[in-house]
């Protein structure tokens, strides 16, 4: 079998199950872990408080192109992807380690611009570059591994969602899907509306306050949206094994995504990925309690249901199903 066969969940599915069944041989190795393979983050119980940690990796031509990406906003995404991964379960951002595969035709200039973005990054966040690795590739490669820990509390999980749950989500969503779409195809006129999708893409801002409020506040599941937000919903439904409703009329689409794609906003929004906002489920007592004290914008969005594992429903405005497949937003199928 190969492994466009299974996909990418279907082989971390084969791998987590396999590196489960070695822990019993290596119990000291495990002690204290307390989330490994399937979540946003690894974490563990480190000697004074949690300790969490991810990795992410961009490959050229993959996950950007240097036709429509500037080097200074590549280093500000590439360590933004893991800072929203900390951010989603609740933690703080720590130390990053950066390693980087490269032509040796790439300019040193271009590479300096690189860290200067992953640096506005770390100012922000408040992250510690503190090592990492270089060599030569055919591509540029980025992986950053970053560190992080929780202040108080247990973190938020993909696994802690219940029947009942309203899901709620922050910010905006299909933005960055939107400015996607603009670099690599779509034209238009306004170079506002342009520019505020582009960096929606290219420029995000990881949530790690607002998962550390939402961890404070008595929030247990939730995962950042960046594989689209039915396919995360998805995520967190196979978890905690349960199912969701989403109210399509309800997302939070904004009106420069609506005033540049119409109709394919939606879709933008279900499927295109990348957002980094926080998608979570809780009880309406508290949900109510998140809206009311949260600094910012929060939409619920529908409502977990108990069923069979990874059914994400999808309702119109008038309650009918809208019919769709797992493929991504370009199959996506009117309602019947």
């Amino acid at each position: 079998m190969k492994i466009n066969e299974i996909g990418e969940f279907g082989l971390i599915d084969l791998i987590a199950g396999k590196v489960k069944r070695s822990r019993k041989y290596q119990p000291a190795a495990w002690q204290g872990v307390k989330i490994g393979i399937g979540d946003d983050a690894a974490v563990w119980q480190g000697a004074d408080n949690i300790e969490l940690a991810t990795t992410d990796t961009l490959v050229q031509d993959v996950h950007f192109s240097l036709k429509t990406t500037t080097w200074e906003e590549l280093g500000w995404k590439s360590l933004a992807v893991n800072i929203s991964d900390i951010g989603a379960m609740g933690g703080v951002p720590k130390y990053a380690l950066v390693t980087l595969a490269l032509p040796g035709d790439v300019l040193v200039e271009d590479i300096v611009k690189l860290y200067d973005g992953m640096l506005k990054a770390c100012k922000k966040y408040q992250v510690a570059i503190v090592g990492g690795d270089m060599v030569t590739a055919t591509c540029t490669i980025i992986t950053v591994a970053l560190w992080g820990c929780l202040n108080s509390g247990d973190p938020l999980t993909r696994s802690a969602a219940r029947p009942g749950d309203k899901i709620a989500v922050t910010g905006f969503l299909g933005d960055s899907a939107g400015g996607l779409a603009l670099m690599t195809g779509d034209k238009i006129v306004d170079t506002s509306l342009t520019k505020y999708l582009r960096t929606a893409h290219l420029h995000p801002e990881p949530r790690v306050n607002e998962g550390q409020f939402l961890a404070r506040i008595g929030v247990k599941a939730a995962i950042d949206i960046s594989d689209g937000l039915v396919a995360d919903l998805g995520h967190v439904c196979q978890s905690s094994k349960v199912s969701a409703i989403i109210n399509t009329e309800k997302l939070p689409i904004s009106p420069r995504l609506k005033q540049v794609f119409g109709e394919r906003a939606l879709p933008l929004a279900l499927f295109g990925g990348e957002d980094y906002e926080l998608l979570f489920t809780a009880p309406a007592t508290v949900m109510e309690t998140v809206k009311k004290e949260s600094t910012c914008p929060i939409t619920v969005i529908g409502e977990i249901t108990s069923g069979k594992p990874e059914k994400v429903t999808l309702l119109d405005s008038r309650g009918k199903v809208l019919y769709w497949e797992r493929g991504g937003w370009d199959h996506f199928l009117s309602s019947h």
